[in-house]
């Protein structure tokens, strides 16, 4: 069992500092031989990538894409123009190992940044494939990130229901992944901040042995970032580990209330009061 541990840090934002904690985890699983999951946990960005194609393939895909994040993230710049210049970058990364991949290699990349660039703090949402990112709000757990797969356009489009997905021949196929043979852009969503999210971060190897509400039933067991992480993967071995295993739990303290007696800090409060989960 991997050793894992919470990480913590409280950065600055608009009008006063947010305190947050996380943890990261990936395991091979049960029934793979190699791991072609990445995971790059650091602030301000928290992401995933399920690579796929032959034997290394994968791996290739999913640690190029995550390499070149990582050195965005340390060059200082986050947002989606420094994240679609990465993932060129990958792609031509990924390309360069004619030998080991093909048209079939590629990564799913899911994840989450904190936009301080603004009048308030934002969480900003990427995803490309089908890993997820949920969030945990006033009880409540939601997808926040939608799939790129075949089994989610039969969904969506009303030709399978949620429960005939579970098992559908095709739930493995995606639609859209970073890979050799085009560049892909990400879904954005951007959240508000709000004291005591939770957000997990995963690949499908969490979501092929845990429920949503398994999800939210670990996270509510276990307050501290590193044990949820590892009681939802302890359980998703238990169930099976068919397949690689990475998750990231983010939980997001209270930020600092902002001074009141200014013109700026009032409007400010009225734009986060009025604000809410909406797409770029």
């Amino acid at each position: 069992m991997p050793e894992v541990s919470t990480q913590s840090r409280t950065v600055p934002v608009p009008g006063g500092s947010l305190d947050l904690a996380w943890a990261a985890v990936t395991d091979t699983g049960r029934r793979r031989e190699v791991n072609q999951d990445a995971v790059f946990a650091a602030y301000p960005l928290f992401v995933v990538a399920d690579g796929m194609g032959g034997h290394v393939g994968g791996e290739i895909a999913s640690a190029s894409t995550i390499d070149r994040l990582k050195a965005m993230v340390e060059a200082g710049t986050v947002n989606p123009q420094a994240i679609e210049k990465a993932l060129v970058r990958a792609v031509k990364d990924i390309a360069s190992h004619p030998e080991a991949t093909d048209d079939g290699t590629g990564t799913t990349l899911t994840g989450v940044y904190l936009d301080t660039s603004g009048e308030s703090a934002h969480w900003v949402t990427l995803n490309i494939g089908d890993s997820r990112v949920y969030l945990v709000r006033e009880g409540s757990i939601i997808q926040i990130t939608t799939d790129h797969s075949v089994v989610q356009e039969l969904i969506a489009s009303g030709r399978l229901s949620p429960d005939e997905a579970e098992n559908h021949p095709y739930g493995n196929v995606i639609t859209r992944a970073v890979g050799p043979s085009e560049g892909v852009t990400p879904d954005y969503v951007r959240l508000d901040v709000a004291q005591g999210d939770r957000f997990v971060i995963c690949s499908d190897g969490l979501t092929k042995e845990l429920t949503d509400y398994g999800i939210r039933h670990f996270l509510d067991e276990n307050r501290d970032p590193a044990a949820a992480a590892t009681a939802m993967l302890d359980a998703a071995l238990e169930n099976g580990g068919r397949d690689n295993i990475t998750i990231i739990v983010l939980d997001v303290g209270t930020p600092e209330e902002p001074v009141d007696d200014t013109e700026e800090s009032a409007g400010r409060g009225a734009d986060e009061s009025d604000s809410s989960t909406t797409e770029d």
